[in-house]
């Protein structure tokens, strides 16, 4: 299936999605906002670039995601709050220390100037620092019960560390210059962007009732979260290639630059196409027998997959 035919699909849903966007992205901006701490607070600077780095920017997939699956779980508003702001925090703070000069030196991101740049390279690593810490806070200081919190604070850690984020990153740092295989790629871009995706499906289940989360329902949201952070990675690849630095808000065709292997590279561009539009069937399958709770779900595995920024 095309992009172009899965618009048409949803056709009589494409309203209420956008509509759902736009109040979900909003409700995280206002929580972002409220905890996260304030820049009048000392250390004011470091407050400062945390807030910078988080606040009025990008497309809040993982929030988004979060959102989305509390929906199959019936989940608080205030507990998927904590869990989106738990995993866009981590998320955040990824992206300050990716852009920094140690490792892929940029000096865009979201539209605007980097955080090294806009600060300093010492508040930049600070800020990534304390976001990260900001994540199991925020989580650790919710109202769900024990078990819950826990499970939450392990999906979380898996996701980040070395067998998932880190590890990613340090195994993308690696193959600069190098022609691994598709399986070797993929294992790599599981990690380093797939982890968390599948972590705020997860996270966002989680918060929920827990008589709602069956066995079963945490093995086919856990699939769609993998499919779907993979095809999340395959279609920033090719926006890489097809975008421009204007309509990405980072720096376009960096990854060909830097001698990075992406899906483009290894398959070409229309080939990466036809394994984004795969692997969104699989995200799409894995959900299908959800309900009308899992709407939300399928529509942004359309919404992932057909991005153009």
């Amino acid at each position: 299936m095309s992009c172009t035919a899965a618009v048409i699909d949803l056709s009589l849903a494409a309203v209420a999605f956008e509509q759902w966007m736009q109040d979900a992205g909003n409700r995280f901006e206002d929580a972002a906002d409220r905890v996260l701490p304030q820049p009048d607070v000392v250390p004011q600077r470091l407050h400062g670039a945390m807030r910078y780095a988080v606040l009025d920017g990008g497309k809040r997939v993982r929030p988004l995601l979060v959102y989305a699956a509390g929906e199959v779980t019936h989940a608080d508003g205030d507990a998927l709050d904590r869990a989106a702001l738990a995993v866009e925090f981590v998320h955040a703070y990824s992206l300050v220390h990716d852009d920094m000069p140690c490792m892929d030196d940029d000096v865009l991101r979201r539209g605007k100037p980097t955080v090294h740049v806009e600060y300093d390279e010492a508040t930049a690593m600070l800020a990534g620092d304390a976001l990260q810490a900001e994540a199991f806070k925020v989580i650790a200081d919710g109202v769900l019960p024990a078990p819950q919190t826990a499970a939450l604070m392990r999906e979380l850690a898996h996701a980040s560390s070395t067998s998932g984020m880190c590890g990613g990153q340090a195994i993308d740092l690696d193959a600069v210059g190098t022609t691994p295989t598709i399986a070797e790629l993929e294992r790599m871009h599981r990690m380093k962007t797939g982890a968390l995706l599948k972590a705020a499906v997860l996270m966002g289940a989680l918060s929920g009732r827990v008589s709602a989360l069956t066995e079963c329902t945490r093995e086919a949201l856990a699939q769609y979260g993998e499919a779907i952070g993979l095809a999340f990675q395959v279609v920033d690849d090719l926006l890489d290639v097809e975008s421009s630095t204007a309509e990405l808000g980072k720096t376009a065709g960096k990854d060909a630059r830097q001698s990075k292997p992406t899906y483009v590279s290894l398959l070409g561009a229309q080939a990466a196409r036809a394994h984004s539009l795969r692997l969104r069937a699989q995200a799409l399958q894995a959900v299908a027998d959800l309900g009308d709770g899992a709407l939300r779900l399928r529509e942004l595995a359309d919404f992932i997959v057909c991005r153009k920024r």
